[in-house]
């Protein structure tokens, strides 16, 4: 979730108002500032957290290993004040998903228990965790209802107008990742995006597919 208040949402204004305390809550309950490194886990999945997570400015990917030694790639989130364990701080479960870092960042270690004092004695900010908690619920059903029900090289173009829209979760520059991130083999996934290119749709970037044709991309999304 970000710290700053999401651009939509019904308590837009409260959030907007209540951001100085926020944020002043969340530096109280840091305990230090931590520098990670290209590949370092900031957190690991099945291992328990008492801690939170608070990135400015960086690049992380977030992944899924079964025992099999299967990868799924959720993808790549650049940093702006990001906040990583809100599920697992309210939950107080395992990490679900692995989060490495992908530049070289720092990221404010936030004291779990803490800030649940913190939360207790002013819980009017406990909205900024429920507003930010629905809006990435519904993105992510959103994006797992769409896997699920479509071919890989719709959802290709399906994320890439998204990310137009106001996603923040990006790919990655490894084909392989990219392909794990779909689900798939980066054979089938290099074929289905070979389909994009061929109609004119989806253009090689530097970093990844991008948008060649924005109406042809409307126009084969149905939207």
């Amino acid at each position: 979730m970000q710290q700053q208040p999401y651009p939509l949402g019904r308590f837009q204004a409260e959030l907007q108002a209540l951001e100085p305390r926020f944020a002043s809550a969340l530096e109280a309950c840091r305990l230090h500032l931590r520098r990670y490194l290209p590949g370092e886990s900031i957190m690991r999945q099945g291992e328990q957290c008492e801690h939170l997570y608070l990135v400015k400015r960086g690049r992380v990917s977030l992944n899924s290993a079964v025992h099999s030694g299967r990868l799924f790639q959720l993808g790549e989130i650049e940093c702006h004040h990001q906040i990583f364990g809100e599920m697992e701080f309210f939950g107080a479960a395992p990490v679900q998903w692995n989060v490495v870092a992908e530049t070289e960042l720092d990221a404010s270690v936030i004291c779990a228990h803490k800030l649940a004092q913190r939360l207790l004695a002013e819980p009017e900010l406990v909205l900024f965790f429920a507003a930010a908690l629905a809006c990435d619920y519904l993105d992510t059903l959103d994006i797992t209802t769409s896997r699920l029900l479509h071919p890989i090289a719709y959802n290709i173009a399906y994320e890439l107008w998204r990310e137009r829209q106001r996603t923040p979760m990006l790919g990655s520059r490894k084909r392989a990742h990219e392909a794990a991130r779909f689900g798939t083999t980066e054979r089938v996934y290099r074929r289905a995006l070979k389909e994009l290119i061929e109609q004119g749709i989806v253009g090689e970037g530097i970093d990844g597919p991008v948008i060649a044709d924005l109406a042809k991309l409307r126009t084969y999304l149905s939207l």
